[in-house]
């Protein structure tokens, strides 16, 4: 079976990605899991250098480095060509009226290049808390994260 694999973004202009590589568990709390598409997680920050990033999620800041990977990693959209019809998945089986399977005589798979991973950012420390007592209230402002680091200009979602 052949798979075709098409690049739209030309040669050496596909958008760079990075992977967050975390040490411990990352738990959504119960009211969000029906919405963890698009869910907010916390802001992506370089501060100074081009090796140091900050990940702060809520009250905790981890540190990371930039690192990067042996091998560069594609990232692919999978799209099934079925008789003419073009119909986008995310590697979930098609199946037909019957419940059955699609056939592979009816229906072809495409893969689009849609990025491309040559970085990891890796936060290999525990988090440090931001705050050890309650928020204070200055002038009618309170204090959050992202007024702590107004450079930032990553959110992870």
């Amino acid at each position: 079976m052949q798979i075709k694999v098409k690049c739209s973004c030309g040669q050496g202009n596909c958008p760079e990605w990075a992977i967050l590589e975390l040490q411990g568990v990352v738990e959504a709390q119960p009211s969000f899991q029906d919405r963890l598409r698009n869910l907010h997680i916390g802001l992506l920050c370089r501060p100074s250098s081009q090796e140091s990033y900050t990940f702060t999620v809520g009250y905790h800041e981890l540190t990371g480095t930039k690192v990067p990977l042996k091998k560069p990693i594609l990232v692919l959209k999978k799209t099934r060509v079925s008789d003419g019809d073009v119909v986008e998945g995310e590697g979930e089986e098609e199946k037909d009226s019957g419940g059955d399977i699609a056939s592979p005589s009816n229906s072809r798979v495409q893969l689009a290049v849609i990025g491309i991973i040559r970085h990891k950012i890796l936060f290999k420390t525990r988090p440090k808390a931001l705050i050890s007592g309650p928020q204070t209230v200055a002038m009618g402002k309170i204090s959050t994260p992202s007024s702590l680091a107004p450079n930032c200009g990553y959110t992870f979602a």
